[in-house]
Formats: C-alpha cells, sequence, structure tokens
C-alpha cells in the first residue's frame, strides 16, 4: 500500500544522520521507493528543508547548527537564501 498517494503535501520528519554520522539525505535512494517525487518539505533535527524542482533549499537551521554543519551532513547540495532563519 503506497502511504502517499494521493497526498496533496507530503512532509518527512528523521534523523539528519545514521548513528554512524553518515548522511541519510542522500543524491540517490538505494531502498525501494513507494512514492517518487512526492516529498514536499524535510524537517530533521539540524534543519528544515525544501524539495524544489531547483533542487534542496536549506529553510531553516537549528539554534545549534551551522549551515556547514548541514552541508557537511546533506550529500546533495543545498541552495540557502540569505538571511537563513533559525529554529
Amino acid at each position: 500500500m503506497d502511504l502517499v498517494a494521493g497526498a496533496r503535501r507530503v512532509i518527512i520528519a528523521m534523523e539528519h544522520t545514521t548513528r554512524e554520522g553518515s548522511p541519510k539525505i542522500l543524491r540517490a535512494c538505494s531502498l525501494p521507493l513507494t512514492g517518487v517525487g512526492v516529498v514536499d518539505l524535510i524537517i530533521t533535527e539540524m534543519a528544515v528543508i525544501e524539495v524544489t524542482p531547483d533542487g534542496l533549499r536549506l529553510k531553516e537551521v537549528a539554534e545549534d547548527t551551522t549551515v556547514d554543519d548541514v552541508r557537511a551532513a546533506t550529500e546533495p547540495a543545498l541552495i540557502v537564501d540569505d538571511p537563513l532563519p533559525v529554529f
């Protein structure tokens, strides 16, 4: 069963990295997909990232996190607006 079928907006809440510190947000998924191209927003303990046609746009970073920390923990490149809100 596809949990995202027909959803108007899909928001993913997840940890940003694995226990070993490897990125969980990858350029390409290595696991089977149930919904391709349906995610609108990713929320982690480090950041809020919007999925856009141009790529991943960093919308906010956590108070104790820098943009460089998020970039280091994220495999794909991030689009970063200036100024960037802190949550």
